[in-house]
């Protein structure tokens, strides 16, 4: 019998070779979930500029106009999306629907998501 805890099984969990495709999608929705709640506090942080006055506040717009600050928010975005519309594919699987169409779920939810996110962008570069 082997030992679930040797370092040669662990090693598995690194190994993207032979990944299903609910893994892959679970694998997306804990890093958009890492991602966002690294983001909640980053927000907690900005807007605690609010309490260091107006001047403060006005100086971190002005940097938050940067391309690569914009840059930053498109993939907010895309991990707010893709990780909203995996958990609606997850309750629509737990209640049965569309348990067998894991591929075509998936890709769904993440055209969706680039889709939202491309729109998003052009709307914040004015193009």
């Amino acid at each position: 019998m082997r030992d679930a805890s040797s370092p040669r099984n662990a090693s598995r969990w690194f190994d993207l070779r032979a990944r299903q495709i609910g893994s892959w999608g679970f694998i997306f929705n804990r890093l958009s979930a890492l991602g966002l709640t690294f983001y909640l506090g980053l927000h907690l942080v900005v807007l605690s500029k609010l309490a260091y006055g107006q001047k403060a506040y006005d100086d971190f717009v002005v940097f938050a106009q940067l391309p690569l600050l914009k840059f930053c928010e498109i993939i907010l975005i895309a991990a707010v999306l893709f990780h909203g519309l995996n958990g609606l594919r997850l309750i629509l699987h737990a209640a049965g629907i569309g348990v067998r169409k894991h591929r075509l779920s998936l890709v769904t939810i993440s055209a969706l998501t680039l889709l939202g996110s491309i729109l998003f962008a052009i709307k914040l570069f004015n193009l």
